[in-house]
């Protein structure tokens, strides 16, 4: 599928609203075209005066908290009774969800800055910090500004970039990738020599006690 031409097509039918509507369902994770794209593509609009540039920017933050707010409420409300009654088969128990909640609540706040930058991750953000049931006023300014930056940053690649912004925009997402492909394997190789630790640190208090 041609993800570009369908955007190129949904502005030409509906402008303003394929942000103040396709975002939210690109949060709720519907089969859709892609916020990344659609932002670049709104920039380029901007840059040739087909959109007013504070308009859509507005619009696109309009939808994105919208979007988080809904998946939120959703992740919130049914999410825990969902894991307690069906969580064996989706291989997701209630404990893993008490030890998310305990690193979400040491790390998490920050890195919902970053998260809206990760396609599979922006899509599931809003339900996850529903399920853990996060304080909604303790999540939304880390979660309106991380979305303000991710509008910002793609917005800026068509608008800046103008008729090349295709290939700017392929350049980015391509270095997205492997930027958090990095960061992940780095986080997780963390988390390992942290297991490690902890480990050794139990043997030797079980060796000291006998």
């Amino acid at each position: 599928m041609d993800l570009i031409g369908v955007v190129e097509r949904l502005f030409h039918e509906y402008g303003y609203l394929v942000l103040l509507i396709g975002l939210p369902l690109d949060f709720i994770a519907l089969p859709i075209p892609p916020g990344n794209s659609t932002l670049t593509y709104t920039g380029f609009l901007a840059s040739k005066d087909v959109l007013h540039g504070l308009s859509a920017i507005i619009a696109a933050l309009a939808g994105s908290i919208i979007g988080i707010t809904i998946t939120y409420m959703i992740g919130y409300k049914v999410g825990m009774p969902v894991i307690e009654r069906y969580g064996r088969w989706l291989f997701l128990k209630p404990e893993i969800v008490e030890k998310t909640r305990y690193y979400y609540d040491k790390y998490g706040n920050r890195l919902l800055l970053l998260s809206f930058f990760i396609p599979g991750v922006r899509q599931f953000i809003g339900y996850f910090i529903g399920i853990i049931r996060v304080p909604y006023q303790k999540v939304l300014p880390y979660a309106y500004i991380g979305a303000a930056l991710w509008i910002i940053a793609f917005f800026s690649i068509g608008y800046f970039f103008g008729e090349n912004w295709k290939y700017i925009f392929n350049i980015a997402e391509q270095y997205l990738k492997y930027f958090f492909i990095g960061v992940a394997v780095l986080v997780g190789g963390w988390l390992l020599v942290q297991a490690q630790r902890a480990k050794g640190s139990r043997s030797n208090r079980e060796d000291k006690e006998h």
